[in-house]
């Protein structure tokens, strides 16, 4: 790859600055951290012309982001249902998690709790009933964003060791 000798420096600071702003949106709202994260590490394999970051290592990665991103999602869906949520507070979690992306952490937080107990209510369901599921949810969701870090750690160690050894 012939680039001017300032274009690989800076796009290797590209792909460093992906994976650190991806880190970090792993727990702050409206970035995509795992994407980003694997933008980054599958930038850098490129740069290095995929000798130390291979196709295997590009593969685990993506796997490990994959299933953060379906974990992340998911996780308060399945809090919902492990409590005995009807189809409209699971409708109501995924709902109220999309919605509460705009409303910044705040709105991540409440998003899937307010779902899944406006669910819960409009399913025919006691307060009471409803702020059970609601909690079921959010555990839920709190447990998905444990899940995306420590993946999210995983991919970072992957990455960091196919790259120094």
């Amino acid at each position: 790859m012939d680039l001017p000798n300032w274009q690989p420096i800076a796009i290797h600071v590209l792909a460093g600055l992906l994976i650190l702003v991806g880190f970090a949106g792993t727990v702050l709202p409206a970035l995509p951290g795992v994407p980003l994260m694997f933008a980054g590490m599958l930038l850098s394999a490129w740069m290095g012309d995929f000798q130390q970051i291979g196709g295997w290592t590009l593969s685990l990665l993506g796997a490990l982001a994959a299933i953060s991103i379906a974990g992340d999602f998911v996780a308060g869906l399945l809090g919902a249902k492990r409590v005995g949520a009807s189809g409209w507070a699971m409708a109501g979690a995924a709902l109220g998690t999309l919605i509460g992306l705009f409303f910044g952490l705040f709105g991540l937080i409440l998003g899937p709790f307010i779902g899944a107990l406006l669910g819960e209510l409009i399913a025919g369901a006691t307060l009471h009933r409803a702020t059970h599921v609601g909690l079921g949810a959010w555990l839920g969701f709190l447990l998905g964003s444990v899940l995306k870090i420590a993946l999210a750690f995983m991919m970072l160690g992957v990455f960091l060791f196919a790259l120094l050894v």
